[in-house]
């Protein structure tokens, strides 16, 4: 089936379950390019719900040949640091990254954002892996019963990523200037998605840039923060043999390869 098809047919087993949608649909004219946005965004906005085996079939297909369209980057294969033999910087899409697990930066509900098309990571991570995802999720929060913490860790699959697992945190949201609390539970962030990773004998975890960006953190300090937590982690006997501080901003590229001494 060709590409077009399959954004076509995705796009109307959504708008069957949301047909408070099909205005605002029927708005987006042109291309494949203006289809595959209203099909990222309806699949944005769509809340948890029983997930049919046909459009998973189809959206399994289309996301998996995005995934190699874009490129899979090896993260075992990126250049350590100066600074620390398991630690190494790479700047780019982290949906690109093969790894054991990389880090998703969420909200208290952890169910991925719901804004349609918004530049989150937590946006980027759940369009690339696909609606399983959020059902996770959903699960996961439903048997919790109650929002999720900052400074703690959640573990679900990877699906239609590059990498096996995803590492779900919440970070501290800076309110004015850093609080001392700010800077613990930012740094719990790092140790717990670490600890987690090393319970389940993961070896090779890819960070964003937790809590900077709409979280206020000031990214300075926030990198400060994410070296040493990794650096402690990786001074125990622990299954994590790799750590990689992935970036997208050129600020922040420049921020970790000044810490961490990388070209």
């Amino acid at each position: 089936m060709e590409r077009m098809e399959q954004i076509r047919r995705l796009t109307a087993m959504l708008l069957e379950e949301m047909p408070e949608y099909r205005e605002q649909a029927g708005r987006f004219l042109g291309g494949e390019s203006a289809q595959r946005r209203l099909l990222r965004g309806l699949m944005t906005a769509r809340p948890p719900l029983p997930l049919r085996p046909e459009f998973l079939e189809m959206q399994d297909a289309l996301l998996s040949a995005e995934r190699e369209s874009k490129g899979v980057v090896d993260g075992d294969a990126l250049p350590a640091s100066a600074a620390h033999p398991q630690i190494a910087v790479w700047q780019g899409d982290i949906t690109r990254l093969r790894a054991d697990a990389i880090v998703n930066a969420g909200n208290s509900a952890l169910l991925g954002c719901f804004c349609p098309c918004h530049g989150c990571i937590d946006n980027a991570i759940h369009s690339a892996a696909g609606l399983q995802l959020r059902d996770e999720c959903n699960q996961i929060m439903q048997a919790q019963g109650h929002p999720e913490p900052a400074g703690r860790a959640k573990m679900t699959g990877g699906y239609n990523l590059p990498a096996r697992y995803i590492l779900h945190t919440v970070g501290s949201i800076v309110r004015g200037s850093v609080s001392r609390e700010d800077r613990e539970e930012l740094a719990s962030c790092y140790r717990s998605c670490l600890e987690l990773a090393a319970e389940h004998r993961l070896e090779s975890v890819a960070f964003c840039c937790i809590s900077t960006g709409e979280f206020h953190f000031p990214n300075r300090e926030a990198a400060a923060i994410a070296v040493k937590s990794a650096m402690e982690f990786l001074r125990r006997d622990t299954s994590v043999r790799k750590v990689i501080f992935n970036v997208f901003k050129g600020l922040d590229a420049e921020i970790y390869r000044g810490l961490l001494g990388t070209d």
